[in-house]
C-alpha cells in the first residue's frame, strides 16, 4: 500500500511540472505573441466610452 501511494505521489508531481512547463512554452510560442501583449495591454488603454 504504501508503494501505491509513493508512486501516485511522484506521478503528481511529474504531471505538475508538465502541466506548467507546456503552460510556459505556451505563453511563449512565437505565434502567441501579438495577441498576448495585446491584452497585456488592455489595463493602459483607455476606455472607448470616456468612463473610468
Amino acid at each position: 500500500m504504501i508503494e501505491i501511494y509513493e508512486f501516485l505521489r511522484s506521478f503528481w508531481v511529474v504531471w505538475l511540472m508538465v502541466l506548467f512547463l507546456g503552460i510556459v512554452a505556451w505563453a511563449f510560442w512565437p505565434s502567441h505573441k501579438e495577441g498576448l501583449e495585446r491584452h497585456g495591454r488592455i489595463p493602459l488603454e483607455d476606455d472607448e466610452n470616456g468612463e473610468q
